[in-house]
């Protein structure tokens, strides 16, 4: 039996468990969300001192030290990959394939997080992390590679999204960018090591064995923050609240049973809306794909291969507009969240954010290796030059956020260096000379980083309920993958449509063009910095550099102007608002509308000369 003050503990630890906001989710995710979000608090609640801090700070430093170090290997890894299969071309058909899987893979962990917990969560994404890594390391083709790319960039995808969400539930809006910029501190040491563990690694002959101990690497750098989550989970399942919430759980399963097996596999299909997912992904493979695959002859375009995929991907699209508008029951793109300003110009940002980014970067390697004559260590060192300042400038960034609680200014200001950063790139576009000003834009590149991704997340998330965090972020995520698999099938195009004729027209020689374009690092090694062949190359590559880098600043523009119509959300000592409107959004106070105020500057500016004219 059990004594009178634990049965006042587990009375009370029911009533708190049970004062669930209906106005904040249907009725039919209730039962289903609230029991591991519930679970999900009392978690982090073992977090409250700072030693449980440190731990799990340093617990996310060793898992973002471990994917952030082999996404930086693997960049160039793949570069090498396609350029052994005469492929190189194809390198942002990989970006691309890497990003569509991004889109439907972050919906799916972000709502099933909410669903099964984050744990269960992150050793899934682990195993398809390591399968896809096998598989990538042993492909002999590039069709294979891109199929081993599946797999690992959606173990990637999950990893980092519920990484993300694990450090958003531990931590309160106004330290929550100081805590989720933790896994990104190791960029301060990645890249001024990944250049010599690429020389030494020699690539170019064992780029497989060099991608395939990353199958049990990456898994032991997680295991950490894994152990630690499965203590905390333990020390959780022994206080009466967990007990309580473990009651209440198995009474909703008992009056759930009669449902069955079919109707809750139904009910996970209309909530994860598969079909939903599946028509987003598709259209948008099929649409960005092709774009990087028709190369620069004609006739491939007239093909029915390039030109079915393109008209399959646009009914597609159609199709899947129709379906979240008519039929969808919980729609990828709630229209109630979308019509709000608050929600619609992060998006917007994050949108174009990768983008830009792609836009930019997506060819940056062998740019600075074919152009600017850098070595490799040289030419990784540059390449991960932004994530070192993003990462040293973090935690003064973090210390910023918090005293000001507020992020608006600081994403404008962020945008407003992007123009800087592309005016930089489309003037510093190759030659030897070009070093300094390729530096120092990637050093702004990493300031306008810092300002605009990880403060993003931080405002969706202040704009929503924890019970639609998870979700918010899983939106932002996709919005951002869109960008960049959109920015990297673009400047795959704008590579593929104008590199080989360019090469054909400065080289003058139809097979050699052919070979530089197709294997560039063989080339280089054949034809040295100052010869005739690589002059000509160089000045390729310039010119085409010069196309993707207007297109990129061009894209500032818009960038800015969604900046500038964000909502600005305190950023309180508590992991939520309390006040929410009936769609699941703070309730929004007098708040600086800078768009607002331009307008009442121009308005005034009218009125004035009305007055002037008048006398």
């Amino acid at each position: 039996m059990k004594n009178s003050n634990a049965l006042r503990q587990e009375k009370s630890a029911i009533e708190q468990i049970s004062v669930v906001p209906k106005t904040i989710l249907p009725e039919s995710d209730t039962n289903f969300n609230i029991s591991k979000l519930k679970e999900n608090e009392l978690i982090s609640s073992q977090f409250n001192n700072l030693y449980y801090r440190i731990l799990i700070l340093s617990a996310a430093f060793l898992c973002g030290f471990g994917y952030s170090l082999d996404a930086t290997l693997r960049s160039t890894y793949t570069g090498y990959a396609t350029n052994s299969y005469g492929e190189h071309s194809l390198l942002s058909t990989i970006q691309v394939i890497n990003a569509v899987v991004s889109v439907g893979s972050q919906i799916i962990f972000s709502r099933l997080s909410d669903y099964f917990g984050r744990l269960e969560l992150l050793l899934v994404a682990i195993i398809f992390y390591a399968t896809g890594t096998i598989v990538q390391s042993q492909a002999y083709t590039v069709s294979i590679y891109a199929a081993g790319a599946v797999f690992y960039h959606c173990g990637y995808v999950g990893v980092s999204l519920l990484l993300t969400l694990i450090m958003s539930d531990f931590s309160t809006l106004k330290w929550r960018i100081f805590y989720q910029y933790a896994s990104y501190w190791p960029y301060i040491i990645i890249p001024w090591v990944s250049g010599n563990i690429i020389t030494a690694a020699n690539p170019e002959k064992e780029w497989s064995w060099d991608i395939a101990m990353w199958s049990f690497i990456f898994p032991l750098s997680a295991l950490p923050l894994f152990s630690l989550l499965i203590y905390t989970r333990y020390k959780s399942m022994r206080t009466p609240e967990w007990k309580a919430l473990k009651k209440e759980e198995q009474s909703n399963k008992k009056k759930s049973k009669s449902n069955g097996f079919f109707k809750r596999a139904m009910f996970l299909f209309r909530k994860l809306d598969v079909i939903g997912i599946i028509l987003i992904t598709v259209s948008i493979g099929c649409i960005l794909v092709p774009l990087t695959l028709a190369s620069g002859v004609s006739q491939r375009w007239r093909s029915s291969n390039i030109i079915g995929s393109l008209v399959l991907g646009g009914v597609l699209c159609i199709v899947f507009m129709f379906w979240e508008t008519m039929f969808a029951k919980n729609s990828l793109l709630p229209y109630k969240l979308l019509r709000d300003r608050g929600v619609w110009a992060p998006l917007g940002v994050a949108f174009l954010n990768y983008f830009t980014f792609y836009i930019a970067c997506d060819y940056l390697y062998p740019v600075l290796l074919v152009s600017m004559n850098e070595s490799s260590t040289s030419a990784t060192r540059i390449l991960k030059l932004p994530d070192f300042v993003a990462a040293t400038a973090s935690p003064i960034y973090s210390l910023l956020v918090a005293k000001s609680r507020r992020l608006k200014l600081f994403v404008i200001a962020g945008c407003a260096e992007w123009m800087l950063c592309m005016g930089l790139f489309y003037y510093y576009r190759g030659g030897s000379e070009s070093q300094g000003g390729i530096i120092a834009a990637s050093v702004v590149m990493g300031l306008s980083g810092l300002l605009c991704s990880n403060s993003v997340i931080v405002l969706l998330q202040a704009m929503s309920t924890h019970e639609r965090m998870a979700v918010m972020t899983g939106i932002y995520y996709t919005f951002s993958q869109v960008g960049a698999a959109v920015g990297a099938s673009i400047s795959g195009a704008v590579w593929t449509q104008t590199m080989p004729s360019k090469l054909s027209e400065l080289l003058g020689n139809d097979t050699l063009a052919a070979e530089a374009y197709a294997s560039p690092y063989t080339f280089i090694r054949e034809y040295s910095w100052g010869t005739v062949e690589r002059c000509a190359v160089v000045k390729a590559y310039k010119s085409v550099q010069k196309i993707m880098m207007m297109i990129g600043l061009t894209c500032t523009i818009p960038l800015l102007a969604f900046a500038l119509f964000m909502r600005d959300p305190e950023l309180i000592d508590k992991a939520v608002h309390e006040s929410f409107t009936e769609d699941g959004l703070v309730e929004s106070k007098d708040e600086v509308n800078i768009a607002s105020r331009i307008q009442a500057i121009f308005k005034g500016i009218r009125n004035h000369e009305k007055v002037e004219s008048e006398c």
